[in-house]
């Protein structure tokens, strides 16, 4: 099972920017998928996910800018990153997990991909 990250890369501030993960070996769509990243010196932090229902959840510092979503035809995750900060600059990483009342197990994670954003 691999979960396989792309897009990431150097843009100024304000600009955009649209990762994607594609999994394989498996299909994710019972699944919940999702993105976390590190930022130097940093531990790593929830950025959003999307539930097998649809139902999306982000984090406080990206509501309103980033956008999750998903294609389960295709078994890739998306993360559409608008107006983008120098905070934002990170190693985003991509999940896969599965929910179990209160509790997340996060089965599998991609290598993760660099975003950096400079003003």
């Amino acid at each position: 099972v691999q979960l396989v990250e792309s897009g990431g890369g150097s843009v100024l501030a304000g600009n955009s920017l649209k990762l994607s993960c594609a999994a394989s070996g498996r299909t994710f769509s019972s699944h919940g998928m999702g993105w976390f990243r590190q930022a130097p010196g940093k531990e790593r932090e929830f950025v959003a996910d999307i539930r097998w229902t649809g139902s999306t959840y982000y984090a406080d510092s990206v509501k309103g800018r980033f956008t999750i979503s998903r294609d389960n035809a295709k078994n890739t995750v998306y993360l559409q990153m608008d107006s983008l900060k120098r905070e934002d600059t990170a190693v985003y990483y991509c999940v896969a997990f599965q929910v179990h009342g209160i509790t997340m197990t996060y089965d599998y994670w991609g290598q993760g991909t660099q975003v950096t954003v400079s003003s």
